[in-house]
């Protein structure tokens, strides 16, 4: 089953929460697999591909110094785009993603970062995840990420919820 079969019910019960996704490697997907549910509009108040570290520090909040270190890839630096999604769109729920979606100078095997921002009360939770992807193709890796994503926030929301 597709975690977005679940996501509706879980984020709108017992009260509505908010979304807002900002994404690097996975180029929007998150944003449609999240647009696809039906009545999405309730709950997903938009999304941003910020794909390069100047719009990353511009839109996000993300600090410029400490992901220049990491080459803007890091669990610091997802968790920076989630909780910067958050202020961007004023929402209590931001999902992120950052990585290497294919083997580059120094990168062997694909691999992303991706984060959930839950801030609520004046305080944000952050949970974030490393996921591997050796003999991926760089769509592969774009798709299996953006689906982690969505599966985390399900999780996380189930554990919220009691």
């Amino acid at each position: 089953m597709k975690p977005e079969s679940e996501l509706k019910e879980l984020i709108l019960r017992p009260k509505v929460r908010t979304l807002a996704v900002a994404e690097s490697l996975t180029c929007g997907r998150v944003q449609a697999r999240i647009g696809s549910i039906s009545g999405a509009s309730e709950f997903f108040l938009g999304g941003i591909t910020a794909y390069t570290l100047d719009q990353k520090v511009k839109h996000l909040g993300v600090d410029r110094a400490s992901a220049e270190k990491v080459n803007c890839v890091s669990a610091t630096v997802a968790e920076q785009m989630a909780a910067g999604a958050c202020r961007l769109f004023g929402s209590e729920l931001g999902l992120a993603t950052t990585g290497y979606a294919e083997p580059t100078a120094g990168v062997a095997v694909p691999f992303a970062w991706w984060a959930l921002a839950h801030a609520s009360g004046g305080k944000t939770t952050l949970r974030s995840g490393r996921v591997d992807c050796p003999g991926a193709t760089r769509v592969q890796v774009q798709e299996k990420v953006a689906e982690i994503v969505v599966t985390e926030l399900v999780k996380y929301l189930r554990e919220i919820r009691g």
